[in-house]
């Protein structure tokens, strides 16, 4: 199994069973240990993963780390586990003080969902308070797997790591800067950006104004930018896939505008089947009254959304070609109905 598989296989465990989950130490065993072990590492060898590591800090003897990563006889990795439900501080934490104590050049700060690496980026053989890599196995991005890939067993090299670990960094820190100011602009921010469009002076009401405007036309560019990407990206699926249409339908399908919205649904459909079927396979067909997603063939439509009304929704369809409704708030929701969209995808296929 690819290190991907086996990281969305322990994201899927967690989504099941955390709700049963009601100890630190039920934690470790269900989603922590198979971690590590995903990382490539034996956690039932005592000279690989080493269970309650021993840190004398100080005065203080015998404090124990809930684990370390041992290679050649040193660890090279430190690792504090909470309860999946307990959220992540450093603050005096435990992780905190073993690290300057410790060779080991990275610490693991974890409650099974979301991962937080630390190094000592900012002050030597101090662990920095933030850390450089943070992942939530239920929400990872592909280009976190690749990070998180350079930790396997197989792959590990301290160097290798800290050389991308300060971009990561102050990548991360940046992209949390201008999240916060796209969605509450500051002053300064927009003054800077006032400035490049008006002359006046920037009194309290023109500032209020602008913010307005800098809020509202943020929001603006990105549903622009991510329209442009959706078309550009499914132009070539559509070019090669789109059924043709029947000589009584062209007049009705040129009426037809197809919303960022369905293309962001129809993406999310894709994404459901994507390791079930080649998606080169995978096309859609929309009309006024729903956006269908079909396989091969304009008969082989296994799931319908209903976007552009008040109520939203999608539609599967069952053994007996019985079509089935699932009610959305949001296009999210749609994840939750991917037993059903599967389940709908391959009774198309056997037809």
């Amino acid at each position: 199994m690819d290190f991907i598989d086996q990281i969305k296989q322990l994201s899927d465990r967690i989504e099941k069973h955390k709700e049963n989950i009601t100890t630190e130490e039920a934690t470790k065993n269900a989603f922590i240990m198979p971690f590590l072990q995903a990382l490539g590492y034996d956690v039932f060898n005592p000279l690989e993963v080493v269970p309650e590591f021993t840190c004398d800090v100080g005065t203080k003897k015998g404090e124990k780390i809930d684990y370390a990563i041992i290679k050649d006889n040193q660890p090279i990795i430190l690792v504090e586990c909470k309860h999946w439900g307990q959220d992540l501080t450093l603050h005096d934490n435990q992780l905190l003080r073993y690290f300057h104590v410790s060779p080991a050049k990275f610490g693991l700060l974890t409650n099974g969902i979301t991962y937080r690496f630390y190094t000592d980026l900012e002050t030597t053989n101090k662990m920095d308070e933030k850390p450089f890599l943070e992942i939530n196995l239920t929400d990872i991005r592909d280009s976190q797997v690749e990070e998180l890939k350079k930790f396997h067993k197989s792959y590990f090299d301290v160097c290798n790591i800290l050389s991308s670990a300060s971009e990561l960094k102050y990548t991360s820190e940046l992209k949390s800067v201008i999240k916060s100011e796209f969605e509450t602009p500051s002053p300064e921010f927009v003054k800077l950006l006032s400035k490049q469009v008006y002359d006046g002076m920037i009194t309290a009401k023109v500032l209020e104004q602008f913010t307005a405007l800098t809020k509202k036309s943020i929001n603006s560019y990105i549903n622009e930018l991510i329209s442009e990407r959706l078309k550009s990206a499914l132009k070539v699926n559509e070019d090669e896939n789109k059924p043709q249409a029947t000589a009584g339908s062209e007049c009705l399908e040129e009426k037809v505008a197809t919303t960022v919205e369905e293309l962001e649904g129809y993406m999310i459909v894709k994404s459901i089947v994507r390791q079930h079927v080649d998606l080169s396979r995978i096309m859609y067909k929309d009309t006024q009254s729903y956006f269908g997603v079909m396989i091969d063939n304009m008969r082989g439509t296994f799931c319908r959304l209903f976007l552009n009304g008040k109520a939203k929704y999608i539609t599967t369809f069952d053994e007996s070609k019985k079509e089935v409704r699932h009610n959305i708030e949001c296009l999210d929701d749609i994840f939750k109905f991917s037993d059903f969209i599967l389940k709908s995808l391959t009774l198309q296929m056997k037809e």
